[in-house]
């Protein structure tokens, strides 16, 4: 099982402040978990001021899962979640474990839902509960 999972939040049209909000909320939640770790990546902190920023680069978070098989089902559970609350709103994700890539944009909650368990099946060990 992969021990890393890239995660890209885009918001159309947003403003760079906009999405790093959205990403600091996203992360607080998933820190509550029982991974190892939840960082920004490089780029991923607005600049105080700054006029001219990469955006996709601003909802950029490393997750570091652990060891536990059930670290990646219940980071996914969490951001299902925090994409259904997320009325206001409409970010896309794109998540990636290795070169297993899924992107979720205007997908509903069933979609969603479907595609996170196939996610998860793709990188769960043979034998483990998703």
């Amino acid at each position: 099982m992969d021990n890393e999972l890239h995660i890209l939040l885009t918001e159309e049209d947003a403003e760079a402040e906009r999405v790093a909000e959205l990403t600091g909320y996203l992360r607080e939640e998933l820190l509550d978990l029982d991974v190892d770790d939840v960082t920004t990546l490089p780029g991923g902190e607005v600049p105080a001021g700054a006029r001219a920023v990469d955006v996709t680069q601003i909802g950029a978070l490393l997750v570091t899962l652990g060891s536990t098989a059930t670290a990646l089902s219940q980071v996914m559970t969490v951001i299902r979640s925090w994409v259904g609350r997320r009325h206001d709103t409409h970010p896309s994700l794109h998540l990636r474990m290795g070169d297993d890539v899924l992107e979720v944009s205007e997908a509903t909650d069933d979609q969603v839902a479907e595609a996170f368990k196939i996610f998860v099946q793709r990188h769960s060990p043979a034998g483990a509960e998703p």
